[in-house]
């Protein structure tokens, strides 16, 4: 009768030194395997950011373009009164940023539309 393979010898067992991990060690292990096999579901931490002012993210669609529109008209006035004061090629350079304004403020007043027709 052949001896069965019931599982690990005296020669195969390991030693006692090795058997004696460090209970740190241990359950770095453990944290370890959990952390890949057993994930919890971390909460959102928030980053730390540079950013000065941000736009609320419950804020919808219409929200958001109403206030650019308003922003931009804003913009507009203030690029309008201050090319009155200029002469020459800085007259020139400010009056087209206040028709790039004029142009983003007539794009964001269609989106406005088109999410919310009157």
């Amino acid at each position: 009768m052949s001896e069965s393979n019931s599982g690990p010898t005296k020669k195969d067992s390991i030693s006692p030194e090795a058997s004696q991990i460090p209970p740190m060690l241990d359950e770095a292990a453990k944290r370890a395997i959990d952390h890949y096999l057993d994930p919890k579901p971390q909460p959102k931490k928030k980053q730390p950011s540079s950013q000065l002012f941000s736009v609320a993210e419950s804020a919808d669609t219409e929200t958001l373009l109403a206030n650019l529109s308003e922003t931009l008209a804003s913009a507009n006035a203030m690029l309008g009164d201050l090319t009155f004061d200029l002469e020459g090629s800085r007259r020139h350079f400010a009056l087209g940023v206040q028709q790039m304004i004029e142009l983003s403020e007539l794009l964001a007043n269609r989106a406005l539309d088109i999410v919310d027709p009157r």
